[in-house]
């Protein structure tokens, strides 16, 4: 089931920070250190499993696989990007259903044409308002628990501008969103005035080099966002650390010139997997596994 604490940290307005994850190994990282909530980014998880471009290549079922895995794997509450809900009305409430299933806490549903594209790229397109309005109800309608959330997502700011995409935020919230989410406003002064006009908690999507301007929490708050997603953070420093490292063993023809404050150690790693608890369990059973009797020869 959904996570509760979400929501009800919504209700005490509460600040949420969420680094994005995109595979277990990220996941069980930024799980161990104490965030509200984690965010599972399509981008992310997209280029990991399939090392490709977000722009509508993965299906439901690539997804909703990997954000159970996450979501399950970790005692923090995941939100998760489902894009545009994967195709019409009843793909809408079958993944709504799916994601809700699989353990995730909130879902992001947005209102870009398909094939979709990342938010902080060019060439994006919008569907009727009056039709993501009815995915919304859809949405809302087939969660299980009112503990799932609902993020709505519009993506008409660069195409259509701010005023359209601060109508489409009101819509959505009347439709039974739980969280407004206007994409890539370009100014932390277009940031104010979508708080200005929509009461419903805001999400900001921090993406370094994006469209954009990375804000501090505090200010984020005060112009009423709860929750701020930094998707990019997660796989931008991992990619740079991994082709420092794969370049440093190409260039030496070994890895012992790897600083001790590059890289976990190979022990902690294996603390962060798990082994500790496997090897425990192989103890607790060894002597009974040896106290069986030998099969006849």
């Amino acid at each position: 089931m959904p996570h509760p604490s979400l929501r009800q940290a919504l209700a005490a307005n509460e600040f949420i920070l969420a680094p994005g994850v995109f595979d277990m190994i990220s996941a069980k990282v930024a799980d161990g250190l104490g965030f509200k909530a984690l965010y599972a980014t399509g981008f992310g998880v997209t280029a990991s499993h399939l090392g490709l471009a977000d722009a509508g290549i993965a299906t439901y079922t690539d997804m909703v696989s990997r954000m159970g895995t996450i979501a399950k794997g970790c005692k923090t509450p995941v939100i998760s990007d489902a894009d545009t809900g994967y195709g019409g009305l009843l793909n809408v409430r079958h993944t709504v259903r799916g994601y809700e299933d699989a353990g995730v806490t909130a879902i992001q549903l947005e209102d870009q044409e398909v094939p979709k594209k990342c938010g902080h790229t060019p060439g994006r397109k919008v569907i009727p308002a009056e039709e993501m309005a009815l995915k919304i109800r859809v949405a809302a309608e087939a969660r299980q628990s009112e503990d799932f959330l609902i993020i709505a997502r519009t993506d008409a700011r660069t195409a259509l501008g701010l005023d359209e995409a601060i109508r489409r935020g009101l819509m959505y919230a009347e439709a039974g969103a739980d969280v407004i989410f206007i994409e890539s406003p370009e100014s932390e002064a277009e940031m104010a005035e979508v708080g200005r006009h929509i009461k419903k908690p805001l999400f900001a999507n921090m993406v370094e080099g994006g469209r954009t301007p990375i804000v501090p929490a505090d200010r984020l708050h005060a112009m009423g966002y709860r929750i701020a997603i930094y998707p990019a953070v997660g796989f931008l420093t991992v990619a740079a650390a991994l082709e420092k490292a794969y370049s440093q063993l190409k260039a030496d023809g070994h890895s012992n010139n790897m600083g001790v404050n590059d890289a976990y150690s190979f022990a902690k790693m294996c603390e962060l997997m798990g082994f500790p608890e496997v090897w425990e369990f192989d103890r607790k059973w060894a002597e009974a596994a040896g106290n069986l009797p030998k099969a006849a020869e």
